[in-house]
């Protein structure tokens, strides 16, 4: 069975998802759901994968994946949820969305050690979070120059912490969680 990850860039964005949604799988007992990255066609931008018929091309070009799950940044944008919940319905069964309040790196932190001295409150309420702390956290860890900008070490050590991503964000990753547990 095949689970396609397909994320607005998938350059830096894979090495934060893939271990997190694989991780999540094996825990809800679907560990037989191979995740694959849609690494064609490099979507760009949020506003590219937010339309539907990029979309339509990857469902068409990935005809044998058992489920679909977009993630992208929320970046801000209140009105985003409205939008994936269109392209859920539009899919159907086997197709998830979902947007990281505000950003996907803000899963990461919710699963890795972060300085005593940051606020999970504050954190989570930037809308630029990449830039305010999970560059800085790279940095701190020495994984700036790292694969991903040090996403992959981070994105597979927050994996081990599924349970700490899901209660500290119970809105989008949580909300993604329960969906996908529920269908599969």
């Amino acid at each position: 069975m095949r689970a396609l990850l397909i994320t607005e860039d998938f350059r830096n964005d894979q090495y934060i998802v893939k271990p997190i949604l694989e991780r999540l799988l094996r825990d809800i007992g679907r560990s037989t759901l191979r995740v694959e990255v849609c690494l064609d066609p490099l979507l760009g931008g949020v506003t590219e994968a937010l339309k539907s018929e990029r979309l339509q091309e990857i469902v068409e070009q990935y005809p044998t994946v058992d489920i679909y799950t977009l993630c992208v940044d929320r970046d801000g944008v209140v009105g985003r949820r409205k939008r994936l919940n269109q392209i859920e319905d539009e899919f159907g069964d086997g197709f998830f969305a979902e947007n990281a309040w505000e950003e996907l790196e803000t899963w990461l932190l919710a699963g890795v050690e972060l300085p005593a001295e940051w606020n999970w409150r504050e954190v989570r309420a930037e809308v630029h979070v990449k830039e305010r702390y999970y560059e800085p956290l790279a940095v701190l860890r020495g994984l700036s120059d790292a694969p991903g900008g040090g996403r992959k070490e981070l994105g597979k050590e927050a994996a081990r912490r599924i349970d700490a991503i899901r209660q500290k964000c119970p809105e989008d990753f949580d909300s993604l969680a329960q969906r996908i547990e529920a269908a599969v």
